[in-house]
């Protein structure tokens, strides 16, 4: 799938999203190992704590599927300038990708970047580490 047509799902989950707290609103659509793509949208609560971002919609979408390898992620949040996942979702993103998964960034349709988790989570705390200390 081209880094365009992921980010077009993401544009398309960015307008569900239900953000009535900070008015940002943010979309994800995730590409799994099977060549089937996972979109979600952060979903606030009043209580902000229980809120859900985009890229963790998307990724427990496919999770709950069957699915358990990610290829490529793409996230809109602002039309201004490139939304980088949150620190939480990066964990969980690297949990299901691992350092190499392509990260595409976007403000919009043809305005995007490219990158990969290990360079926007470099030194990720992974199942290799639980591995290691349980020995």
């Amino acid at each position: 799938m081209e880094n365009k047509e992921l980010v077009k799902i993401a544009l398309k989950y960015r307008e569900k999203a239900y953000a009535p707290y900070s008015n940002f609103k943010v979309g994800a659509a995730v590409l799994f190992d099977s060549g089937k793509v996972y979109g979600g949208c952060n979903i606030e609560n009043a209580s902000f704590g229980a809120t859900n971002c985009a890229e963790r919609t998307a990724i427990f979408s496919g999770i709950a599927e069957g699915e358990t390898k990610i290829n490529a992620i793409a996230v809109v949040g602002s039309l201004e300038e490139n939304t980088y996942p949150c620190g939480i979702c990066r964990q969980v993103i690297s949990e299901f990708g691992g350092s190499e998964i392509k990260v595409i960034l976007a403000k919009g349709e043809d305005d995007f970047i490219v990158t990969n988790m290990g360079e926007i989570l470099p030194g990720a705390f992974t199942k290799e580490d639980l591995d290691k200390n349980n020995r």
